[in-house]
């Protein structure tokens, strides 16, 4: 029998969430919600999708603009296995507190809460094991989940001593109109170093004291990218694209064959015929990967809105316990999404 997800919050992420638990065919999506009647409200009703008012006092101006609900969350809340909730970053821990605790109903929050308010913090790779049968957990960040995945890569061929990460960061997703910059690079945080070495220990604690990040935000919106340099006990290049390979949702792509920036990648994807251009995977330019004196040298691309989709099917059957096999989980989810 198919468990049973609840969407809270249908944006960038959640209507990603959503498409991604529909192909499961051990998962079934009871609803999603909304907290306004825009355009992503109606798509959702005519992609057959049930609709809840995220906010139950606003469920009158779902009426007056005659978009169909079934609804408030409180009304389909107490039929969830689990709740995916994908509100913007700070809501979701007072959703934790004065929703899922309240009805008693497994909740995985998303990247943009802190580690402190859940049990642990999710990577497929890494905690798949940890999180198997907890209640509150926490998918990482998009940077997060694509240093674990490619910490994971290296990590299986030699023992890292020490990375240090350069993060540029987009200014916005492709639809937010409301951030920047526009003509400017900035630092994020200004304080050095950035908490993004933090938060990929919380996920592998082993790496505490290890990982040292910065991060500056310039005037994009397609995708982030990261520069590695990371001290190993020793290893050659070969050794590191061979690891690269065989790790999941990890790529190398060639600026040779015209993949030479983000722009020409997310062309890629487009060619792919990927639902709305997604790259689910992390990408690692060839050229860029180098050893020196035991240091590896990389550089990859996240694509922000959806590298983190994945993680949450695979988080939702570690919680509810489906499968005990981190890796038969990652590839049956890698299968339906037809990942590379």
């Amino acid at each position: 029998m198919a468990v049973k997800v609840l969407i809270n919050g249908y944006g960038s992420i959640g209507k990603r969430v959503a498409d991604a638990v529909a192909k499961q065919d051990d998962m079934e999506v009871i609803g999603v919600t909304k907290t306004k009647p825009d355009f992503e409200a109606k798509l959702a009703v005519e992609k057959g999708y049930k609709l809840f008012a995220a906010i139950p006092e606003r469920k009158g101006l779902f009426e007056e603009k005659g978009v169909e609900i079934e609804g408030t969350i409180f009304d389909v809340i107490e039929d969830a296995d689990i709740v995916v909730d994908c509100a913007p970053g700070g809501i979701g821990k007072d959703n934790l507190e004065n929703i899922y605790k309240k009805y008693k109903v497994k909740a995985i929050l998303q990247g943009g809460e802190k580690a402190k308010f859940v049990e642990d913090s999710f990577n497929a790779l890494w905690s798949y094991d940890r999180c198997y049968g907890k209640d509150y957990i926490r998918v990482v960040s998009c940077n997060t989940t694509g240093l674990c995945r490619t910490f994971y890569a290296v990590d299986s061929v030699t023992d890292i001593v020490k990375a240090r990460v350069v993060l540029i960061r987009r200014g916005a997703d492709p639809n937010d109109a409301k951030r920047g910059p526009i003509n400017a690079i900035v630092p994020n945080p200004p304080t050095v170093p950035s908490h993004h070495g933090p938060d990929v220990v919380s996920v592998v604690p082993k790496f505490e004291g290890k990982i040292l990040t910065s991060a500056v935000i310039v005037p994009t919106t397609l995708m982030h990218m990261h520069s590695l340099m990371i001290e190993t006990t020793g290893t050659t290049r070969d050794a590191i694209l061979d690891a690269i390979e065989k790790t999941p949702r990890v790529f190398t792509v060639s600026a040779e064959d015209g993949l030479n920036s983000t722009a020409t990648i997310i062309e890629y994807a487009r060619d792919l015929g990927r639902p709305r251009y997604d790259l689910w995977e992390i990408p690692i330019w060839e050229e860029s990967v180098n050893v020196v004196d035991n240091e590896v040298f990389l550089m990859q691309a996240v694509h922000q809105e959806s590298d983190v989709i994945p993680e949450n099917i695979d988080c939702i059957r570690a919680m509810l316990q489906m499968e005990d096999d981190n890796m038969k989980s990652i590839e049956k989810t890698n299968k339906s999404l037809g990942i590379k």
